[in-house]
This record gives structure tokens, C-alpha cells and sequence, in this order.
């Protein structure tokens, strides 16, 4: 079986995290992704948050899986002869530069269009056009512009950012999608163009329920939030909700057996109006059941808190997969809270490949994340990240055709 994007080859000018995201997942699936980075130093994250000293991080590593990396200098001219020569070979380039770079470069989006009518140009930016345009963004930075801090967090205290990289990651995630779009609608039309996504856009994308809620908070308070049951009013703007589930359905992370000393032993539990009989005979308050004060989700809405605080007292009696157990033949949605220790030793996981175990040259063995998307007839798996400029010599012979001697005066001129 072949690869789902065998045959499409992607010039990956970006760098750090959200656009190495967007080119992994595209390598996965098959793309010769051709990663350009600088001569003698490569992507900033090479040498951040390194652990082993002389290696590559692990913040390099799990984004650059299944590449192949190219040093250029784009400032001599052998550099741009050949960054011509890959846009010609290329049907996308990727690139996630501060604004201009890729113009003051010398290939504005009209000369690659000369070079090749075919391409697709894909960008991530900070934000869209207006006032910001031209700001530098950051993960934490997007996910605060973007509503997720503002609605994050407890009430009474500060916004929140997520641990959940919904900037960085959440917008490499859109653009591929962009991309595949794009390559899709080339089919029909012949012509490549342009796909831009911003992070301030992706990450409001992933916030939609809260942007739902602004609008239903005109027409007045939201019930399923608990702090309606607590009598606080609500403001003018979507609150922070603390745990709440956000759908309608009340749920809340409950403490388990042990949670004095281990600070992930805890299950989220929804109280799913459908199963409120079994939750209620689960717990120990059949009587509840038929309480007029408790029967109905509407007679809950206002004892929302108390109601955990009884479900509480139950699940602090059982470990969080006692809880699970007990809870899921019932059809009562719940679910411990995992712990990256956890996650990273879940044999099911490691067995769909969502976990993988590589095998570097200058790190050793470490362990990332796989391609989260299953296809049935398109096999995906993981190779190591490149080394700095380890397929430069191959990929100047291979995709466009340079010789030893052309090659050589290119690394003389200091363009590779």
C-alpha cells in the first residue's frame, strides 16, 4: 500500500513549532518534506531545552520526524539559484516567518508564481490584516488573543493558559488541512495558491463553544454553568468556568482514592441527564431519583456544586480506574486524569503507534507522539528527525540535478 501523499513534495521553510507541526503531519502521510534550514545552526530549536548535551532536543526531534534537511544560504546567489531551482521542483512551500521575510528574501508571492504556477504557498502568521498584523505572536500569546486564557481558569482567579499547545500546534493543524485543500482543489484548476492561517484565528476556531456562549449570555444567564447554582451573577463577557464541562451536560473533576499525595489521582465525571438514575443508585441516593428537587436536570441546575460534592465523597473512596470501572457499564461518562508518565507507558497506545519509541544517532532511544490520524489503506510511521544539513548533497543531485562541481562551488560561495 502506498503512502497518502506519496508524490507531493513540500520546500519546509519553517521552523520552531507551528509550522514543523503542520509538515510532520504531511510527512507522515508521504511528503518529501525538504526541510531548508541555515548553515551551522539550523532551527532554533535544535539546541533549546536540550537534555543531552552535543544532540539534538527533544523539542527538535518530535517535530522534524520523516524529513530531510538541506542547509541554504538564501543571501548568496548560489543560495536563491538553487531555493529557485526547489520552488520550480516543490508543489508547496511552507513557511511561517515573520511578515515580509520570504519578499525580502527576494521571492514575493508573484516571482514563485512565475517560477512555478503550480506552487502553493502556505503561511502561518500571528494574526490576520488589521491592527496586529505586524506583531510578533508566541504560544501563550495566540492562545490569549485568541479567547482561550480569557475562559480558562477558576472564576475567582486569573485567566489560564492550556498545556494543550492549541496555538502553536492548533494552527500547524489548519494549515495542513489547508494545504491538502488547496492540493485537492489544484487538481481541477491546474493552479496553485495561497493558504494563510493566523493563530489568533485557529485558536478562536478551537474556542467556538465559548464564542456560542457570548452570544446565548445576551439573551440571559448560563444554567449550566455552576456558577448559576451558586446565585454569582454573570457579566457582560463569557466567564471562566473552572471545570465545567461546556456542553450542556454538567460534569467537574472529582478528587479519587489517594488524592493527598498524588496530584493526578482524579476523574472527570459527567452527571449525563439520560443515566441520572444509575449515577444516583452508583452513589448511594436512589432517593434522589424521585426527589422533585433532584429528578429533573432543570431542579438540578441549582445544586450543581453540591451534587459533586456528594458524588465526591463516593469517588474518594475508589482509585480513578475503580471509578471508571464501576461508571462505564452504566453508560455514566467519566475518565481519569492521565498523567504523561501514564500516557507515555500505555501499552495500547505504543500498539497503535499513537506512542512511538525512535531510535536517534547522537540521542538514543526517545520516545513521541505518532500520527494521531488512522488510515485503512494508508500506512503511516515514524522516522527519525534529520540531522543538521544530512540530505543536503542528496537532494541537490536528486531533485535538482546538480553535479559534484556545482555542488562544490555552492559550499566554496558558502550557499550550503
Amino acid at each position: 500500500m502506498g503512502k497518502a501523499l506519496e508524490g507531493v513534495r513540500i520546500l519546509d521553510m519553517t521552523h520552531v513549532q507551528s509550522g514543523p507541526t503542520c509538515t510532520q503531519l504531511l510527512a507522515w502521510f508521504g511528503a518529501d518534506v525538504i526541510k531548508v534550514e541555515r548553515p551551522g545552526s539550523g532551527d532554533a530549536t535544535r539546541g533549546q531545552l536540550r537534555d543531552v548535551p552535543d544532540a539534538d532536543s527533544l523539542y527538535f526531534t518530535m517535530l522534524n520526524h520523516n524529513k530531510r534537511s538541506v542547509t541554504l544560504n538564501t543571501k548568496t546567489e548560489s543560495g536563491k539559484q538553487i531555493f529557485a531551482k526547489l520552488i520550480e521542483e516543490c508543489d508547496v512551500l511552507v513557511e511561517n516567518f515573520a511578515p515580509g521575510a520570504i519578499d525580502r528574501m527576494g521571492f514575493p508571492w508573484e516571482k514563485i508564481q512565475e517560477i512555478n504556477p503550480r506552487m502553493i504557498y502556505a503561511s502561518i502568521k500571528g494574526f490576520g490584516p488589521g491592527p496586529y498584523e505586524d506583531c510578533k505572536v508566541y504560544e501563550n500569546i495566540a492562545q490569549s488573543t485568541g479567547g482561550s486564557a480569557s475562559t480558562t481558569g477558576f472564576l475567582d482567579g486569573p485567566p489560564t493558559v492550556t498545556g494543550a499547545q492549541i496555538g502553536d500546534s492548533g494552527t500547524g493543524l489548519h494549515l495542513a488541512f489547508g494545504i491538502v485543500t488547496a492540493l485537492f482543489h489544484r487538481e481541477q484548476s491546474g493552479k496553485g495558491q495561497r493558504v494563510e492561517v493566523a493563530m489568533q484565528d485557529a485558536v478562536l476556531n478551537l474556542c467556538r463553544v465559548k464564542l456560542r456562549d457570548q452570544q446565548r449570555l445576551e439573551h440571559g444567564p448560563l444554567t449550566e454553568y455552576s456558577q448559576f447554582g451558586q446565585g454569582i451573577e454573570f457579566g457582560e463577557a463569557t466567564p471562566r468556568a473552572g471545570n465545567d464541562s461546556g456542553g450542556g451536560q454538567p460534569g467537574w473533576i472529582l478528587k479519587c482514592k489517594g488524592w493527598e499525595t498524588d496530584p493526578n489521582a482524579y476523574v472527570y465525571f459527567i452527571t449525563q441527564a439520560a443515566v441520572w438514575g444509575n449515577i444516583c443508585d452508583l452513589i448511594g441516593k436512589p432517593e434522589w431519583k424521585e426527589d422533585p428537587d433532584y429528578a429533573t436536570p432543570n431542579a438540578r441546575l441549582d445544586k450543581i456544586p453540591q451534587i459533586f460534592d456528594t458524588i465526591e465523597e463516593w469517588t474518594k473512596t475508589l482509585g480513578k480506574f475503580e471509578v471508571m470501572a464501576q461508571a462505564n457499564p452504566l453508560n455514566i461518562p467519566c475518565g481519569p486524569i492521565l498523567s504523561m508518565k501514564e500516557l507515555s507507558e500505555e501499552p495500547s497506545l505504543r500498539a497503535t503507534g499513537t506512542v512511538v519509541e525512535v531510535d536517534h544517532p547522537t540521542r538514543g532511544k526517545y520516545l513521541t507522539v505518532g500520527n494521531p490520524v488512522k488510515l485503512s489503506e494508508s500506512p503511516s510511521d515514524v522516522v527519525r528527525s534529520p540531522l543538521l544539513g544530512e540530505h543536503t548533497d542528496e537532494i541537490l543531485k536528486s531533485v535538482i540535478g546538480y553535479g559534484d562541481e556545482e555542488i562544490a562551488a555552492a559550499r566554496d560561495e558558502g550557499a550550503i
